[in-house]
């Protein structure tokens, strides 16, 4: 199957105070290279979208096609609707932000899993809390190239919550992204 990952790198990062996608975790890689590797892992190939050309050289060491995003200020749904264009018609695409560098492999390769087997929709769930990467099948590829705006796919998967496929993961990644710079405190375990 032609299942191709989306990492959307493209935001403007204005809450974290500085180029968080380049901003590196506490072993040396940046926020938004983890999270490549994270999603090329368990995809044959994997295309970055970002705001502007200089980000490509970080993405291309990793195997990571990256397609610069014109439109990026209008939001997540410009970014992601740039990315699936680029792409082209697949069997399904993974979605995944380029600030959640925590969530695991394992986790991606259940979203591409569900899709694989016929999931239109498949997304894991960490305490019956939706979390990233979403994955979407390939018949949606008219509705993903049109969508704009700050949304990203969110009214459709809630459109068609009933086709959801959902994955319960023991992986707190799915929910855990970067914002702020205390975003990168490591939680306290309870």
């Amino acid at each position: 199957m032609n299942i191709v990952g989306l990492l959307l790198a493209a935001g403007s990062a204005s809450r974290f105070g500085s180029d968080k996608l380049r901003h590196a975790l506490p072993h040396g890689v940046p926020i938004a290279v983890q999270a490549a590797r994270n999603l090329k892992s368990e995809l044959a190939r994997v295309l970055v979208v970002v705001r502007s050309a200089d980000m490509a050289p970080l993405f291309a060491a990793e195997r990571c096609e990256a397609v610069v995003c014109e439109n990026a200020a209008e939001g997540m749904g410009a970014s992601l609707a740039c990315g699936v264009r680029a792409a082209g018609k697949a069997d399904g695409y993974v979605v995944a932000l380029a600030d959640m560098p925590f969530v695991r492999p394992t986790t991606i390769a259940a979203v591409r899993d569900a899709l694989g087997v016929g999931a239109h929709l498949a997304a894991p769930y960490f305490r019956a809390r939706r979390g990233h990467p979403v994955g979407l099948g390939g018949a949606f590829y008219e509705q993903l190239i049109s969508l704009g705006g700050d949304e990203g796919a969110r009214h459709l998967v809630a459109a068609q919550e009933a086709a959801l496929v959902k994955i319960p993961v023991g992986d707190p990644g799915v929910i855990r992204d970067i914002d702020r710079p205390e975003d990168l405190t490591p939680p306290i375990r309870v």
